[in-house]
């Protein structure tokens, strides 16, 4: 039983007491009955206020107590004049009051974190208690090439190549490098938060290719100069003392005189070719910034045809055109992109068995370049190599075209990528 029906109870049993014993003087004492019946008046006039002051409370308790389910923390109440009814609806008001500045405030902060995950260049993943992914910020997406709705549900652990291999045995305290090629390195690490009083992780995955970049190039550079200003400055002296002995030729017998000089000449070719070996390192450290001015892409394509011309069809390996119609005009240096596609075409042609193909297409909208080859494709160990310093797979290569042409489309801010695709065919691909 409420405590409201409770306190009408009572009135209706105290004023039926009062209306029997009013009704038992009427006949007898008349002025006692007026004055039972002005005392009935007054009581039930104080009955009402009582009741008024009693009830008023429980009204806006409810009603407080609804607009806090309701989550409405607007509704605030008016003074009504009454000292413990206002102490109680100064205290609600205040309540009310810190409440809504609370949640105005959680509110912001959680609108400033979710922007600034949103806007993080470093890829976010929020996992779920079950490990699962329930959060991708769009540089998740594109470091690891999927949408969210792909990624969404499943466990990091799941996702195709070194990217799963790598966060699958993730831990807290481990960071792992994921270094797909030598053109993308990553960084993985795992945090934890609290939610409902409960741990949960979540990644972070940093992409740390061009420092690393800078870092090599700094290095290979202090390297090169070092080694091109000692062997250069060596070969001068020696080659200046093998040429001045030719003098003591005929000198000796003449039966050892050709072996003389033949020796001579072949340390002299030796050296030589030891300055044309640092020389090729040497020109990949003094590139030169490009020197950008409107070019035709497809003139350079016909031209790098007509070099590769015969070296093609000496291994009877089949180059195919298929450029778009019109001019391929963008701005960039020619002579720094025209060493690149050399590169490039080269490399091709020598992935490529006898009776090979290579392609070369273009498209105007977006601006792109493809050259491929039917050779053998890029095994995983590879792919992860590609473009690192002075890496090679040729038995006398020196790792200097791929990484001259990646400085070359580096410095032209040209996105570049070399893969072998699902059909067996190995890409080169220039977006432009």
């Amino acid at each position: 039983m409420s405590l409201r029906l409770k306190f009408l109870l009572f009135v209706v049993l105290i004023h039926a007491v009062l209306i029997v014993l009013a009704a038992q003087f009427m006949p007898t004492n008349a002025p006692l009955f007026v004055g039972l019946e002005v005392l009935l008046l007054v009581s039930i006039w104080l009955t009402v206020q009582l009741y008024r002051g009693f009830v008023r409370p429980f009204e806006l308790i409810a009603a407080g107590t609804a607009a806090m389910q309701a989550q409405d923390f607007s509704l605030k109440f008016v003074p009504v004049g009454q000292r413990e009814m206002d102490q109680l609806i100064g205290v609600y008001n205040q309540m009310l009051d810190a409440l809504r500045r609370e949640r105005v405030s959680q509110h912001e902060k959680s609108h400033l974190l979710e922007s600034l995950i949103q806007a993080s260049p470093a890829g976010v993943l929020l996992l779920s208690f079950e490990g699962q992914m329930v959060g991708v910020n769009p540089a998740a997406e594109r470091l690891l090439g999927r949408p969210a709705a792909a990624l969404l549900g499943s466990r990091p652990a799941e996702l195709p190549g070194e990217w799963g291999a790598a966060l699958g045995r993730l831990r807290e305290t481990e960071p792992q490098v994921v270094r797909l090629s030598g053109l993308h390195t990553y960084r993985a690490s795992c945090s934890h938060f609290l939610d409902r009083g409960f741990s949960r992780q979540f990644i972070i995955l940093e992409e740390l290719t061009r420092e690393l970049m800078q870092q090599e190039k700094q290095a290979y550079e202090q390297l090169i100069r070092m080694m091109s200003h000692e062997v250069n400055n060596s070969i001068g002296a020696i080659n200046s003392l093998l040429h001045s002995f030719r003098h003591y030729a005929p000198q000796l017998a003449a039966a050892d005189q050709p072996d003389f000089r033949e020796a001579l000449e072949v340390a002299i070719q030796r050296n030589t070719n030891l300055v044309e070996f640092t020389a090729g390192f040497a020109h990949l450290v003094r590139l030169p910034p490009p020197r950008p001015q409107p070019t035709d892409v497809h003139e350079l394509l016909r031209h790098l045809a007509r070099l590769l011309h015969l070296p093609a069809r000496a291994r009877h390996i089949s180059w195919h055109s298929a450029l778009a119609e019109g001019p391929l005009l963008i701005h960039l240096d020619a002579q720094q992109l025209e060493q690149a596609l050399l590169n490039i075409g080269k490399n091709a042609l020598e992935a490529c068995p006898e009776n090979g193909n290579v392609w070369v297409r273009t498209q105007l909208h977006p601006p792109l370049l493809v050259i491929e080859n039917d050779g053998p494709g890029l095994s995983p160990e590879v792919q992860r190599r590609l473009f690192t310093p002075f890496f090679s797979t040729k038995r006398d290569g020196q790792g200097i075209g791929l990484l001259l042409t990646r400085d070359i489309l580096l410095q032209h801010g040209f996105r570049f990528s070399l893969e072998t695709a699902q059909n067996g065919r190995t890409a080169f691909t220039i977006w432009f």
